[in-house]
């Protein structure tokens, strides 16, 4: 049975919550919010409008009391990238693993994570594409810039109007692998690929990715229809992070370099520019 504690319970932190208290193999043994919210102390049952479950919400200065008090496996963190740099020494210090949703994380940030996880030996999964789904869009996007090399690329997005980051680390992530594709195939990267970000009213999470040719064009588009798909994502998570030391990301977890080595290592597939 993996222990876990989830940090962060906002609208994402809520559903995951209750994804959790589903599972047979993993139990949701405390919760953690910031020092001034109004759900510290209370019941999560009481929170997510279900009868009272005995599982407490403690604050962000009471990260060690919980980890002494429960001793939690896997911590899941939805919190925001500020808090989450502020404790998760601690929780590496004590060979807790943790599950980072969380995005608006410099290189920097992200550096002292890899640091944290070899010197303490713990496990730290870092996961700000945490959809399955969106993942795949991201191997399919180093495929097909790796074909197409000569198409003009471009991305949009489009989030929630409470997203802060603009644009989001999933749509940089996505001009990494396109970034990555072109390179594998000889094409000299010298602009970033033009990324579109929109913001408006509740829309959970769009990316698209255009490939354009002067005959033809694909799109590739991923759509979150609610927020379990970033709670299956997260189960995912926990399974594979318990027990395990280093630093990783989705795509470890899903194996997806893999999957792209062994697709060009057996397709066969021409990386030879278009005749378009």
């Amino acid at each position: 049975m993996t222990k876990v504690c989830l940090i962060g319970l906002g609208r994402t932190g809520s559903e995951i919550a209750r994804i959790i208290m589903k599972q047979r193999d993993m139990k949701l043994v405390a919760a953690i919010c910031s020092d001034f919210s109004s759900k510290a102390g209370k019941d999560i049952g009481e929170i997510l409008g279900l009868p009272e479950t005995g599982i407490k919400v403690y604050t962000s200065s009471q990260v060690n009391y919980v980890i002494e008090k429960f001793k939690p496996d896997v911590f899941v963190d939805f919190s925001n990238h500020k808090a989450t740099m502020n404790y998760i020494s601690v929780i590496s210090e004590n060979k807790a693993a943790i599950v980072i949703g969380t995005t608006g994380f410099s290189k920097t940030d992200i550096m002292r994570m890899k640091v944290l996880a070899k010197k303490n030996g713990s496990g730290i999964l870092y996961a700000p594409n945490i959809t399955v789904g969106v993942n795949v869009m991201m191997l399919l996007s180093n495929i097909v810039s790796r074909i197409l090399s000569d198409y003009d690329f471009e991305i949009s997005e489009a989030h929630h109007k409470h997203k802060k980051d603009s644009p989001s680390g999933t749509a940089l992530k996505i001009a990494d692998q396109v970034e990555e594709g072109l390179q594998y195939s000889g094409v000299k990267v010298a602009e970033s690929i033009p990324i579109h970000a929109t913001r408006a009213g509740g829309i959970i999470g769009r990316h698209k990715l255009m490939a354009a040719g002067e005959n033809d064009k694909i799109e590739i588009i991923h759509e979150s229809f609610n927020r379990k798909a970033f709670a299956d994502g997260a189960l995912r998570g926990i399974r594979f992070i318990k027990g395990k030391k280093g630093y990783f990301e989705m795509k470890d977890v899903l194996e997806l370099e893999k999957v792209l080595a062994s697709f060009f290592d057996n397709s066969k597939v021409p990386l030879a520019k278009s005749s378009s």
